[in-house]
């Protein structure tokens, strides 16, 4: 595992970075390839690709600060140019982006909330990876035999064998993005393909976080994670059973 995969000159290409890359450009290209397809307009796609990817940077940025306020308030410099992400914040955030896009450009939210969905599954899939190569988001140490070995990582253990997390994280990941575009060929209720991602990652993600090893912010016996996706999955529950099925009988 090596996140400097390449240097040219003064030019250094990480794994990370490039999974991250790879993962948005996968993620614009299915997004605008279903658009089309489905009659909604490809074209805004790309602009609202990178804005929920630029706003939910900084919403994941915003959330992690939250979560380690005790440091922040010790090394508030350091904390702000620092690393660390909470993937809940950039779900938030990239969200809201999506919904004030669609309103200022007056298009239905719903529709391309749906739309995008599996895009977002699977740019999260190729992001792990990236995760994997960095070492962070590392496991618990292991001695199962599908453990791996970090030998230099700036953030996972060096030489301990740990659970692969990231890569389990990937493959739930990329799965999430499977059954997600398999249902909504389904699916005609708007909402309910959106919502189910939200429920397939609540509860992926909360299990996984039992795996984890890494710093990443604590409520009481839960991970930050975890309570944060109690909350979604419940409300993601009410919107697919309830809420939106209810819409669509009304309508």
């Amino acid at each position: 595992m090596h996140n400097e995969l390449l240097t040219i000159g003064p030019i250094t290409i990480y794994g990370y970075g490039l999974m991250i890359a790879i993962g948005v450009i996968a993620a614009l290209l299915v997004g605008e390839y279903r658009a089309n397809k489905r009659g909604l307009n490809g074209d805004l796609i790309y602009g609202m690709t990178f804005s929920a990817v630029i706003f939910g940077f900084v919403a994941a940025r915003i959330l992690f600060i939250i979560t380690e306020w005790r440091d922040f308030l010790q090394n508030p410099k350091d904390l702000i140019a620092g690393n660390g992400f909470v993937v809940y914040g950039g779900i938030i955030g990239g969200i809201l982006t999506v919904y004030i896009y669609c309103r200022l450009k007056k298009v239905n939210f719903i529709d391309y909330f749906d739309l995008m969905v599996p895009s977002v599954a699977l740019a999260q899939g190729f992001g792990r990876i990236g995760c994997f190569l960095a070492g962070c988001c590392y496991g618990r140490e292991t001695d199962s035999i599908f453990g791996i070995v970090f030998h230099n990582s700036a953030y996972a253990p060096n030489n301990v064998r740990l659970i692969p997390t990231q890569l389990m994280m990937s493959a739930g990941d990329f799965v999430i993005a499977a059954i997600l575009l398999w249902y909504s060929k389904k699916e005609r209720t708007k909402g309910k393909t959106g919502t189910l991602y939200l429920i397939l990652y609540s509860i992926g993600r909360f299990i996984i976080e039992f795996f984890r090893n890494d710093d990443r912010g604590a409520v009481g016996v839960l991970s930050t994670s975890q309570f944060i996706g109690i909350f979604m999955f419940v409300i993601a529950l009410y919107l697919f059973f309830f809420y939106f099925p209810k819409r669509k009988q009304e309508a």
